[in-house]
Parts: C-alpha cells; sequence; structure tokens
C-alpha cells in the first residue's frame, strides 16, 4: 500500500512538472503579439551561432550558417514578389536545405506549404493548386513525379529546381534554384522586413488525407507550430547538449514540426537522414552521438524485427519521442534497445486534442489527470459507428463516455485555453465540416478528430482506432476514396470496395480492394496502373476478385464483414492476389505466404 501511494505521488510529481514546462512554453505564444517562428530560432542564431544546428550524413550547418542559407531564401521571395500572406509550395526529399527553405519563406512573412514529396498525379496537382502557390520549390530528384501532375494543372506554378549533391537538373521548363541563391547575400535581414506578422497568421501548410480522398492542407499558424514545437522540446526535456534524429518525412508534423522544434528551439542540433533504414539506424545514432530521436509505430517494428546490430546498444539515446507504437512491440523495442524513456504522443497537424504519455505506461498514447480536465477540455463521447456520428441524448447533447468505454475523441475550441484553437484547413468547407457544435450546450463549439479512444479512471487514454474511410499504413493516412478513384478507371474493374485489414504486429492496416472483374484480368497492367497513380504507402497490398459486391439497403458497400475475413486464403472461397514489387504485379495469394506474412517472416 504503501509502495504503491509512494509510486502515485511520484508519478504526478512527473506529470505536474513536465506539464508545467509545456504549459510555461507555449503561453508565451500570443496570438496578437509579433512573435513567430523565425524569432524562436533566430535567438540562438544570436547566442550560439558556431554550435551544429543541422547535420544530414557528412555535411553540417551551425546556427549561423543555417540562418545565412535562410536569409538568402528570403532575399529571393522578396525579389520574386512574395509579400506577407503569399505561399511557397516546397517539395523536396530530407536533407540539410529542407528546413532553410522554409524559415527563409517564414522570415519574409510568407507561408510555407509542405508538399508530400511520395505523391504523384491527381493528388499532387491537387496539393500544388489548393496551396495557392505561385512558386514551388522542388527537388531535381522529384521530376518524373512532377512531369505526373502537372499536366493537369491549369495555372501551374513557376517552379524552381533544388538539386541535392550529385543529382543534375531535370525538370523541364525549371529556373535552378541553386545558382539564383548563390547570388544572393546571407546577411542579417532589416528588422522591418517581417513587422507586423502576427503569432496568429499562417506560417505552414502540412497535407493530411481526409474522407475525400485528396489532401487537405492544414493550416499551422505561427503559435499552432510554436504550440507544437515548444510542446515537443518540454516533454522530451531536450536542451541545448542534444542531438536529435529525425529520419522521417519533414513534410510530416511528427518529424517536421515537433522533432525540428525540440531541436531549434533550445539550441540543440537536428540530425537527418533522407528516410528511414533500419539497417543504418543505429549506425547514424552512434555516428552522430545522438541523444534523442523522433519515432512512429512503423519505424519502431521494423527495428524491432531487424537482425542484431552492433550499436544497437552502444547509443547514448535518453528519450525517443513520437506516436503509433503499438502495445505488443512496445517492451520489446524498450528492452531490445535499452531505451530509457519513450514519450508516446496523441495528436494531429490541424485538430486541438493533443496529450503526452511522459511516465511510460506501456500502451498508453497520454495522460490527462481529472485535474487538468478545466484546463484541457478534451473529452470522450459516446459514437454510432454504423452511422458515424456522435449519440446524442433526448435534449440533443453529446454523451461523454465512462472510463473504459471507447468513443470519439473531441476538443473544445476556445482560444483562451493552452492549444484550445482550430485554425482548420486552406478549404474552408474543409474546416466546418471538422467542428461539432451545440454538444455540451448551446453554442459550444468541438473540433471534431477522426479517432476512437477510450480513457481510463487514472487518465490514461488508449487509441482504439480511426473513424470512417480513412486508415493509416506506413505512417501515412490512406483515404479508400482516392484508391478506390485509381483503381475504378481501371478498364476491366467493375466495381471496387477498399478497405484496411490489420496484419499482427503492423502499425495500422494494410489496404486491400475487393474488386468486381473477370478472371482474365492483366494483373501486370493493373500494378502498373496503381503505381503510377499513387504514393506507394496507398497502393493496395491484396486484392480480392468476387463475382458482386455487397451492397446496404441505401447502395453503400458493405465493409464490416470483408474488414473480419481480412485476407485468408484458407477461410475465403474467392482469388485472393498480393502486390509482389520484385515482380512488378499482383501475385495469387497462397496459404504458405499467408502464414509468413502472420509470423513476420514475409516483409509486408
Amino acid at each position: 500500500m504503501l509502495q504503491n501511494l509512494r509510486e502515485k505521488i511520484a508519478r504526478e510529481a512527473r506529470f505536474v512538472r513536465t506539464f508545467g514546462t509545456i504549459l510555461s512554453r507555449i503561453r508565451k505564444a500570443k496570438p496578437n503579439v509579433e512573435n513567430t517562428i523565425p524569432d524562436a530560432i533566430e535567438r540562438w542564431v544570436r547566442e550560439r551561432p558556431h554550435r551544429d544546428a543541422l547535420v544530414d550524413g557528412d555535411r553540417t550547418l551551425t546556427y549561423r550558417q543555417m540562418d545565412e542559407l535562410a536569409n538568402r531564401v528570403a532575399r529571393w521571395a522578396q525579389a520574386q514578389g512574395v509579400r506577407r500572406g503569399d505561399v511557397v509550395g516546397l517539395m523536396m526529399s530530407n536533407r540539410l536545405e529542407y528546413v532553410c527553405m522554409w524559415l527563409g519563406v517564414l522570415k519574409m512573412g510568407g507561408v510555407c506549404a509542405l508538399i508530400n514529396s511520395h505523391l504523384r498525379g491527381v493528388p499532387l496537382a491537387h496539393s500544388v493548386r489548393t496551396s495557392g502557390c505561385k512558386h514551388l520549390i522542388i527537388g531535381g530528384e522529384h521530376a518524373d513525379q512532377w512531369a505526373s501532375g502537372v499536366s493537369t494543372l491549369e495555372d501551374p506554378p513557376v517552379v524552381w529546381e533544388q538539386n541535392p549533391p550529385g543529382v543534375e537538373a531535370g525538370i523541364e521548363g525549371a529556373r535552378s534554384f541553386d545558382e539564383t541563391l548563390s547570388a544572393l547575400s546571407g546577411a542579417p535581414l532589416s528588422a522591418d522586413v517581417r513587422r507586423g506578422v502576427m503569432c496568429q497568421e499562417s506560417a505552414i501548410y502540412i497535407y493530411t488525407s481526409g474522407t475525400t480522398g485528396l489532401p487537405k492542407a492544414a493550416k499551422i499558424t505561427h503559435i499552432r507550430g510554436l504550440n507544437m514545437m515548444h510542446g515537443f522540446a518540454g516533454a522530451m526535456g531536450s536542451n541545448e547538449t542534444d542531438r536529435i534524429y529525425v529520419p522521417m518525412p519533414l513534410y510530416h508534423g511528427t518529424g517536421g514540426m515537433g522533432g525540428v522544434g525540440a531541436a531549434l528551439t533550445v539550441g540543440a542540433c537536428l540530425v537527418i537522414r533522407d528516410k528511414f533504414s533500419a539497417s543504418h539506424f543505429w549506425t547514424d545514432i552512434v555516428q552522430h552521438r545522438c541523444t534523442m530521436f523522433t519515432y512512429v509505430g512503423e519505424l519502431c517494428r521494423y527495428l524491432v524485427n531487424s537482425p542484431p546490430h552492433p550499436d544497437e546498444r552502444r547509443h547514448r539515446i535518453r528519450c525517443c519521442m513520437g506516436n503509433g507504437l503499438r502495445p505488443e512491440v512496445w517492451e520489446g523495442f524498450r528492452d531490445r534497445f535499452r531505451l530509457p524513456h519513450i514519450v508516446e504522443f496523441y495528436g494531429s497537424s490541424e485538430g486541438n486534442v493533443a496529450f503526452f504519455n511522459i511516465d511510460d505506461k506501456v500502451g498508453s498514447v497520454g495522460r490527462l489527470p481529472p485535474y487538468t480536465r478545466n484546463i484541457m477540455n478534451v473529452r470522450v463521447v459516446e459514437f454510432d459507428v454504423e452511422r458515424e456520428e456522435v449519440v446524442r441524448n433526448a435534449d440533443g447533447r453529446v454523451i461523454e463516455c465512462a472510463p473504459g468505454q471507447t468513443g470519439k475523441v473531441i476538443g473544445l475550441i476556445d482560444e483562451s485555453k493552452p492549444g484550445g484553437r482550430f485554425d482548420g484547413y486552406a478549404d474552408p468547407q474543409a474546416t466546418r465540416k471538422k467542428i461539432l457544435t451545440d454538444a455540451f450546450k448551446p453554442g459550444d463549439r468541438w473540433f471534431r478528430s477522426g479517432d476512437l479512444l477510450s480513457r481510463d479512471a487514472d487518465g490514461y487514454f488508449y487509441f482504439v482506432d480511426r473513424i470512417g474511410d480513412t486508415f493509416r499504413w506506413k505512417g501515412e493516412n490512406v483515404a479508400t476514396s482516392e484508391v478506390t478513384e485509381v483503381l475504378s478507371v481501371f478498364e476491366a474493374i467493375d466495381e471496387v470496395n477498399v478497405y484496411g485489414v490489420q496484419i499482427p504486429g503492423a502499425d495500422g492496416r494494410a489496404g486491400m480492394a475487393a474488386i468486381v472483374a473477370p478472371e482474365d484480368l492483366n494483373l501486370e497492367a493493373l500494378y502498373t496502373h496503381v503505381s503510377r497513380d499513387l504514393a506507394a504507402f496507398a497502393r493496395p497490398l491484396f486484392l480480392r476478385r468476387r463475382a458482386a459486391m455487397e451492397v446496404t439497403g441505401t447502395l453503400k458497400h458493405r465493409k464490416v464483414d470483408l474488414v473480419k475475413e481480412g485476407f485468408d486464403p484458407s477461410a475465403i472461397d474467392e482469388p485472393l492476389f498480393m502486390r509482389d514489387d520484385v515482380s512488378k504485379t499482383f501475385v495469387p495469394l497462397t496459404e504458405e505466404m499467408h502464414a509468413g506474412i502472420i509470423a513476420g517472416t514475409v516483409r509486408v
């Protein structure tokens, strides 16, 4: 009894200390002040100009060098007529220059749209179009992707090609960004350049998949961006001595805002990897003397399933932070690699619901004790999964879930509360759809998350599932309507029903499509089709050929039974196929292959 009491007191003390640190940092960002993201970073340019800021392989930029490159970008933007509130698109793979590009645009009071560098075709064109950008900085490594989407743009932006070392210019009609920057000064900018730019103004667009099937541009204002950046720094406890490894896409909120912010808002060093590699992960960590890293759940699973590595316990890691770490992977990940502190969090780029698991509670995505109820204003409410709407009582009010009950998580929209803002999307209609009104009382407004969670009596939250037609795979949101659209236009396919299926140990759900198609369906041509028009993470892993599709009384495709049946050939009497990226086709899914997937010996 006494031991349990001591543990409880220690837990609460740790929470109050960390929670207080986070609140004290984010409260410095207020809507109507001239305190922007560049201001938070420029402090360390002045105080620690010669300290490492960015590392990418054998390339390093100090804080002064990073600032000089960002200043050149700012002068480029000024020369192109980019003014306060104007949008510049950025589509590049991870490298040193990435952070400098958006930082330079922000220094001029502009907005930078971080385009998902895995997109191609229609989704890519849609992202560029909805950003409203007149100029697009694009890495030369994405020449083919750009060519697949530019033809559908009625008024394409001016394209500026920025190339990594060893990549030659290859984007037709593009201007050389590198040559242009080399002629510009990196000296500090005048204080008048962004005078009047307020913290409540837009800074960055981060794209998120929605139920429309096409990416939506979430508006990250300076205040929201600072909250994300300071939130990560506070939860991780980062300081100027840390070196934080980010092997995740910098166009994502977790790596691109959280990881970057945990480093650059405290004067620490950000170590960038172009893309995650299980075989190089621990080598990078040791070589660059990293003390922290950010993750998504899939990364953790890959590491746990990888062969032993000589550096996997030689590291100096004291904390890692991310989301999507599945309970069945958690302890093996922690114990195998001797990780002293794992901070799992819950949140989204656009939402106002966020919390952190700061005391290593296995399986929890975060905690809000009862005494924070009136500070954070997060609720879990009853939700009808079949009808996909919140449940209301006889008075028309939503019903809060009891501890242990699964429901939809919502967050009160109230600018007086820490993190209570909801800035929405570039598309006003998409913003309106995410707002729940008259929930607990007339006129109140709440952000609708797309997730089902449960909460226990101690305030720990547990992720249950995503709502509707969007599922998560490989750390990305996959909208079934987008995949359905691509498959439906393939000539031989008559009908399509796309859904996600669970694979033991995998993060999220793998894409599967039930299709009505002839027996002589050209599977090689179908593979080429989906590879051309869908990002890698959105391409179906499994196909199920059917004679007819089951529908509801309102002519909606039935998914529940298909999801339950999964992809087991021994339980399904219809032809099943699996995508084979080696032979570049879909091959028959055998019971032996199925067993290998379940056992984890066949990598998906």
